[in-house]
């Protein structure tokens, strides 16, 4: 066997080799892309017999994705993923000074692969479908966020000289009606000028179509109150910034939209996709999150608890002496937290089993994100269990009840 550590940059990549024995046989410096790959194999070579498989060369690297990544999978090589916060653990065990460096960084990583093994993961190769979808649900989620953050400025902005839009609006100021209003009149004085035939005209064209009078007459209402003014000069500044972001927030809304068809379209293709839609709270957007960030290597998971603890819904337990507690996973990933976490949320209101769930922990004192958290967790079980035996969602066999008891339960 070949140990091989793989510290990774944008343009190159530092590797340091180590035989079975521990012994440094070589330290390298590789350009990113194909010419550097193609010079790993050539080094490696030197080193293997002819009889030699490509698993028995064993690489860690602190990243699971990327060109570089699948190319080392392609060419047979075992890859583990190591995590950046362990791998600063481990070296702090070789040395005290605090000193680093990639090289050294390199030698870290050979060294877990070589000693630890046992204790991390190798990648599983996802297909190619399930790779799409990842990165398709991975993008559009991206662009929500952004959206958001975008969305969180012009309220910052209007907060400064048009508070009225703030109560126009409230909490929605990406949604379509905000974007309507806004971007034909994003000032005060053109805002209080406005009359509710303008304002119906405006949404009807932004394609709202029912409540438009009603809903037309509670804009002007708020856009018309009384406000105290911004000076002249830095109302017509803020006037100007709050248009530019209201443009940027709608093509951000749009590409969001071209996105999300894409996603639906990838997500549909897989031949999972119908157990994930069975599952309660998961639609084709969640379902998609959810499927690229667990993938669908089939050896990935041992058990279900293994996918409890990827998906970070599994408590951490912390005991020193007589003292015990029991906390959230902080170190997971985030992505598929959030996704967890909605349809945990979505799942309250279409699976008696999940409600009554809910309602018994939350009887016992628990919060209201604790318990989805637990939800969650109970969720991601059965996903598991529906995944391995290639069977859809059942209310009454995941819940271990028959729906009329869950319903006389929770009633």
């Amino acid at each position: 066997m070949l140990f091989i550590g793989d510290d990774w940059a944008e343009d190159h990549h530092d590797i340091a080799v180590m035989d079975e024995g521990g012994r440094v046989l070589t330290r390298r410096r590789l350009t990113e892309g194909v010419s550097g790959l193609e010079a790993l194999h050539d080094l490696l070579g030197g080193y293997l017999p002819e009889n030699a498989a490509p698993a028995e060369v064993l690489i860690g690297i602190e990243t699971d994705r990327g060109p570089w990544v699948q190319g080392l999978l392609a060419s047979g090589y075992t890859v583990y993923a190591i995590n950046p916060a362990q791998s600063a653990r481990y070296r702090q065990r070789t040395g005290a000074a605090g000193a680093k460096s990639d090289k050294g960084d390199a030698l870290v990583l050979a060294r877990i692969v070589a000693v630890d093994r046992e204790l991390h993961r190798a990648i599983a190769a996802d297909s190619d479908v399930a790779e799409e979808v990842k990165v398709l649900a991975r993008a559009h989620q991206s662009l929500i966020w952004a959206r958001q953050r975008q969305a969180n400025v012009l309220r910052s902005n209007l907060r400064e000289y048009y508070p009225a839009a703030l109560s126009a609006f409230g909490q929605d100021l990406h949604g379509r009606d905000a974007m309507a209003v806004l971007g034909a009149e994003p000032g005060p004085k053109a805002g209080a000028r406005l009359t509710p035939a303008r304002v119906q005209a405006l949404l009807r064209h932004a394609g709202r179509q029912r409540y438009l009078a009603a809903r037309a007459g509670e804009i002007v209402e708020a856009l018309h109150a009384p406000q105290l003014p911004a000076r002249p000069g830095i109302e017509a500044a803020y006037t100007a910034t709050t248009a530019a972001l209201v443009a940027v927030i709608r093509e951000l809304n749009a590409q969001i939209g071209v996105l999300q068809g894409q996603v639906e379209e990838s997500f549909g293709r897989h031949p999972d996709a119908e157990i994930y839609l069975s599952q309660p709270g998961l639609g084709p957007v969640l379902g998609a999150r959810v499927l690229g960030e667990f993938g669908d290597a089939a050896d990935r998971y041992a058990d279900a608890r293994s996918r409890r603890n990827y998906a970070g819904t599994s408590p951490v337990t912390r005991a020193s002496g007589t003292k015990r507690s029991v906390l959230a996973r902080h170190a997971r990933n985030r992505r598929l937290a959030d996704a967890l976490d909605l349809q945990a949320f979505t799942a309250l209101s279409v699976s008696p089993g999940a409600r009554a769930y809910y309602d018994a922990r939350r009887s016992r004192g628990a919060t209201h994100h604790q318990t989805l958290r637990a939800l969650a967790n109970r969720l991601v079980g059965i996903l598991h269990g529906c995944l391995r035996h290639h069977t859809t969602y059942n209310e009454d066999t995941a819940w271990h009840t028959t729906t009329q008891n869950v319903e006389l339960r929770a009633a």
